[in-house]
């Protein structure tokens, strides 16, 4: 992620972990910086980053990466990220799979996996999980030591709430405290969230959003999601549900609609017809070939957009919003072009760069790749 700045350090023993996560973060950042580069940018003192700079080198969190002339004197040696410093793990539990993910301190993906799931029941998908982060930790050759976390990515609400009952549900769920159930089948903490968030926050480290302070991520799964962050800090609500897009109430043939109903996988699959999901590679063929069911859906959903864009920046005042997730980028890229956005909004303002809307990061693995990028915020943000 791109850090700017406002995130200064302090030199008390009790802020050391968030310095820290600051020298990494602005590292990260910049590619490659010096101790002084460092010590400016952040406020801290040239031995409290020789400090950690030491531990970080001795850890093997960073590397040095030759030196630099900067005017007068010696040349400024350079630390830059070591990539196999750290991974971490993310899962994306779905109603039909498991989708995992094992990324290097960068962010790349080192390796993924799809795993079918016949049975959702809570215990059967932990004691899964704990058997895939072995089996991919053995075949990347990775040391369990070198492991940052667990991210985990589940369909929302979580809880029993006046939504439960959809098709994307996972059964059996409804009254588990799954950071719990996890945390003890994994023997560690873990980082639990919805796709959409998760997806987001990966938005932020490898995506458009690198940079931005304050935007929200419209997510396509099976439904249609948001992701909210203000101040480069995720807005989860108070039990996690914050951002729940699908049921805000839009204009549709007969009057009001929820937004999922016009603008998610599941619309799209009930408009085209036919009982074989489509996947990815389908839908693009579609579009490409101008499917004329498909086009009708284009149709709408970019009017349904357009009325629940506003109601989107007049709340929550986002720098931009971004659409991605599990939809062809064509698609996506469509409903960008062809969504109107009315001129009564906060954000139709002449002194912000960024776009309004605009497409993210698309593809199966969005979710997934968020799960794990949940680990890397936390290492890599103060």
């Amino acid at each position: 992620m791109n850090i700017s700045s406002q995130f200064t350090g302090s030199n008390p023993l009790r802020s050391r972990n968030r310095n820290r996560q600051a020298v990494l973060g602005h590292i990260r950042s910049a590619g490659t910086m010096g101790r002084a580069e460092i010590g400016r940018s952040l406020g801290l003192s040239t031995q409290a980053v020789s400090n950690i700079i030491a531990d970080l080198l001795e850890e093997g969190w960073i590397l040095e990466k030759g030196a630099r002339t900067l005017g007068r004197g010696l040349p400024a040696v350079q630390y830059g990220l070591n990539p196999k410093g750290g991974y971490a793990f993310g899962v994306e539990i779905r109603p039909d799979a498991v989708f995992t993910a094992l990324l290097d301190l960068f962010g790349t993906p080192v390796k993924t996996e799809r795993t079918k799931l016949s049975n959702t029941m809570p215990d059967t998908v932990a004691s899964t999980v704990l058997d895939l982060r072995k089996s991919q930790l053995k075949a990347a050759s990775v040391r369990e030591k070198r492991l940052l976390g667990t991210g985990i990515v589940m369909p929302g609400p979580f809880g029993k709430t006046g939504l439960s009952g959809r098709s994307t549900d996972l059964k059996g769920w409804e009254v588990t405290d799954a950071r719990a159930l996890f945390e003890s089948v994994l023997g560690a903490p873990v980082e639990l969230s919805n796709d959409a968030n998760a997806a987001a926050l990966s938005e932020s480290l490898n995506g458009v959003a690198q940079g931005i302070r304050s935007f929200a991520y419209i997510y396509f799964g099976r439904g249609v999601g948001l992701g909210i962050v203000n101040d480069r800090r995720l807005v989860t609500g108070a039990f996690g549900n914050a951002g729940e897009v699908g049921q805000i109430p839009v204009a549709g043939e007969g009057g009001l609609v929820p937004l999922e109903s016009l603008l998610s996988r599941d619309s799209l699959q009930s408009r085209i017809g036919g009982e074989k999901a489509l996947g990815l590679e389908e839908l693009a063929a579609l579009f490409d070939g101008g499917d004329p069911k498909l086009s009708r859906w284009l149709e709408s959903a970019a009017g349904a957009l357009g009325q629940a864009v506003p109601i989107l920046e007049n709340l929550l005042d986002p720098q931009t919003i971004i659409l991605g997730g599990a939809m062809p980028p064509q698609l996506v890229d469509h409903l960008v072009d062809r969504c109107q956005l009315p001129a009564a909004s906060v954000s139709s303002r002449e002194d912000n760069p960024l776009p309004r809307l605009q497409r993210g990061t698309c593809g199966r693995l969005a979710a997934t790749v968020g799960a794990a990028s949940l680990i890397l915020h936390r290492a890599l943000t103060p």
